[in-house]
């Protein structure tokens, strides 16, 4: 039982914002963590307003100058530092992630690793940030890159440690502060992560403010020195939190929902099957189908329909729903009840609506009394039903069967969302055709979750604005400024003495 461990992990009983490199002391509301499968209370944290909004921002603009004037080598070295730091932790965190929103030890451990990867991505994408220049008659033209100043980020639940390296690392290397708000179901680790920031970094350089998104949230984004927003969430929130940015004319970046198609040509080997099989059940099931780009729609071609369908079937019933603790590969709970009842309404909805493949029920796990567990869920259904067209952010797959390639192209496309898609062929020309024709940010061609640092993540559509994961991202942390030099002053011209 992960339970068991819970007291050996070293948390602290009440978390206040983290500002300045010091945890506030508490003095209003708090709310509880509690342990996504068991219930288990972990933790009181601050449910910071307005006051601690302010607090951090200001504690962030007075760090901004020195953080900025910084070469950008040694704020890189700030970032490999807090990237080893992490390294050294990462048992522990990645136990905290599990206890606290019910995904797999074996899940949340990559999550930790990626994480790794960025803060050392971003410290040495920023040695390379380089503005340009050209000559000009009798001068020259300089163009440079400035950081914006104070950044607002807001991050989900379903991934926080990667949630929070991808904001904190760019903002950071390219020189700006940053006042981050994480998840209220998933706000542990990001707290502990501060933990290693009071070590390393300068005070004031990163400041989390935990909370609620129409409390702590609405403040950050409303804040007037704030100067740069990013949320990674819902599509609905991302156009509040655009809104706010319209409003004070502050830029924004959004990585929001998805609802990814994932084809299946008729083409590949027969030896390929099973590996094709099980990157797919991979592709909707990792992170327990909590995943914004998750391959949630799969397009399986008539002619291989029955046989891969069976395959698919074979391989979701292999899987194991069980404690989060246990080693392995395995699906567990949702993060919530209130997410567990929504991905229970989507359920009931396939049960009517369509034809039930595989799954569908509850499961209950010996000593995870208070997780949300499901079984592994297929339904065979159309691309305009409710489940291929929503966001489920569950362990529930949309099936649609297809046989035209324009009318599979137009269904793929036929969403609100642009974020990711899978491709699954031995034909180079259908793969790049078909991944030059599909509205996604990201095509991954026999190799669904295909990231590496450096490949832009972002979405086309309503799945956002701006590219993470990428040198580019930098950019979005970054005014562009001109400054043109003259090597004489011209003659006089407009207003000449004679």
């Amino acid at each position: 039982m992960l339970s068991q461990s819970a007291s050996n992990l070293g948390l602290s009983k009440v978390y206040g914002a983290f500002i300045n490199n010091e945890f506030q002391p508490v003095r209003g509301a708090v709310f509880p963590a509690v342990a996504a499968a068991t219930g288990m209370h972990l933790a009181e944290i601050a449910r910071c307003g307005p006051q601690e909004v302010e607090a951090a921002v200001l504690a962030a603009e007075r760090a901004f100058p020195a953080w900025s004037a910084l070469p950008p080598e040694e704020r890189a070295s700030y970032l490999h530092k807090l990237a080893d730091a992490i390294e050294r932790n990462a048992t522990r965190f990645t136990t905290i992630d599990t206890l606290d929103i019910g995904r797999g030890l074996w899940e949340t451990g990559i999550d930790h690793a990626i994480a790794v990867s960025q803060y050392r991505y971003f410290a040495a994408a920023i040695i390379t940030h380089e503005g340009f220049g050209r000559p000009i008659p009798d001068g020259y033209l300089v163009a440079k890159r400035e950081p914006y100043g104070v950044c607002g980020q807001i991050i989900p639940w379903n991934v926080p440690a990667i949630m929070a390296s991808f904001k904190i690392a760019p903002a950071v290397a390219a020189g700006n502060t940053v006042v981050l708000k994480p998840d209220e179901n998933a706000s542990l680790s990001t707290l502990e992560l501060c933990k290693l920031i009071a070590e390393i970094f300068p005070p004031g350089v990163i400041n989390v403010v935990p909370g609620m998104g129409e409390e702590a949230g609405a403040a950050l984004t409303a804040h007037p020195r704030v100067a740069k927003l990013a949320f990674t969430g819902s599509s609905d929130v991302g156009r509040i939190v655009s809104a706010a940015g319209a409003h004070r004319l502050v830029p924004v970046s959004l990585e929001l929902g998805g609802k990814s198609p994932n084809i299946i040509f008729p083409d590949i080997e027969t030896a390929d099957i099973d590996a094709i099989v099980d990157n797919v059940t991979f592709a909707s099931m990792y992170c327990n189908g909590q995943s914004c780009l998750a391959g949630t729609r799969l397009f399986i071609h008539d002619a291989i329909y029955d046989d891969f369908m069976a395959k698919l079937i074979a391989s979701m019933r292999r899987i194991r729903v069980a404690d989060p603790a246990s080693e392995g590969p395995l699906l567990g709970c949702v993060v919530s009840a209130r997410q567990g009842q929504r991905v229970q309404a989507y359920i009931d909805i396939g049960r009517e609506q369509a034809s039930l493949a595989t799954g569908g029920a509850r499961v209950n796990v010996a000593g995870c009394d208070a997780g949300w567990f499901f079984e592994p869920t297929v339904f065979e259904t159309a691309n305009d039903s409710r489940l291929a067209q929503e966001e489920i952010f569950g362990p529930v797959l949309s099936v649609i069967r297809w046989n035209d390639y324009e009318r599979m192209i137009h269904d793929a496309n036929n969403v609100r969302y642009g974020l990711a898609a899978g491709i699954y062929t031995t034909n180079l020309k259908h793969a790049m055709a078909t991944a030059d024709r599909l509205q996604a940010g990201n095509i991954w061609i026999n190799s669904y979750f295909n990231l590496a640092s450096g490949s832009p993540f972002g979405g086309f559509k309503e799945s956002g604005i701006g590219s993470e994961y990428c040198h580019e991202t930098l950019n979005m942390y970054t005014h562009l400024k001109a400054v043109t030099i003259q090597t004489q002053v011209k003659p006089a011209w407009y207003s000449p003495l004679s």
